[in-house]
Parts: C-alpha cells; sequence; structure tokens
C-alpha cells in the first residue's frame, strides 16, 4: 500500500526556457527597477535593437512583459504577478524535496 502523494504544480517550462535566456534575464532584472524603452534597454544591455527587440517580442508572447506606447517609444514594464507565479510554483518543489529530506524513504530498486 502505497501512501498518496500530493499534487505538485509543475514549474511552467515555457517560462523557465524564456527566462533562462542571459539577456531576457538582464532584460527582466532591468525591467525589475523601472519601465524602460528599447533605447534605455539598448544603452544599459549593449545589444543591438534589432536583437533586443526579437527578445523583448519573446518575453511580450510569454506573458512576462507588458508594453506602454508613449509617443513613438515603446516602454516595458515587468508583470511581477508572472514571475511570483513562477516563484510559487519553485517554493512547493523545494519545500517538496524539504519534506522528503526529513522523512527519506529510499524506493527499491526493481
Amino acid at each position: 500500500m502505497t501512501s498518496a502523494k500530493p499534487e505538485l504544480n509543475a514549474p511552467d517550462a515555457d517560462l523557465v526556457r524564456v527566462l533562462a535566456d542571459p539577456l531576457r534575464l538582464q532584460i527582466v532584472t532591468l525591467l525589475a527597477r523601472e519601465t524602460l524603452c528599447t533605447t534605455h534597454l539598448v544603452e544599459e544591455t549593449g545589444a543591438r535593437q534589432t536583437n533586443l527587440s526579437n527578445h523583448l517580442r519573446v518575453l511580450r508572447e510569454a506573458g512576462v512583459v507588458e508594453t506602454e506606447p508613449c509617443g513613438r517609444f515603446t516602454y516595458y514594464r515587468l508583470r511581477p504577478e508572472v514571475l511570483d507565479a513562477l516563484a510559487a510554483a519553485l517554493g512547493e518543489l523545494a519545500e517538496a524535496a524539504r519534506t522528503t529530506l526529513a522523512t527519506d524513504r529510499k524506493r527499491p530498486c526493481p
């Protein structure tokens, strides 16, 4: 007889993949501090504008950032609730691992 294991919310693999890119992670880190336009992000990252725009598109499609047009510029803002959901899912995994460490029962190999 095996005990039922609690269901864990697995982190969104696509979101993890999106954030795993070093430039996208740098963009997210910058946007955590302030809302920025593409020009500012080019200055801060040193990336080419076309490359940066492609990464911003990926972040926008993943729901990580939202845009706000302002004249001829587009400003980007981080959506913290998306990162909160990812952090919660990762936190659940960490808590499950802590529980496993405390009550570790090795499953016999077949």
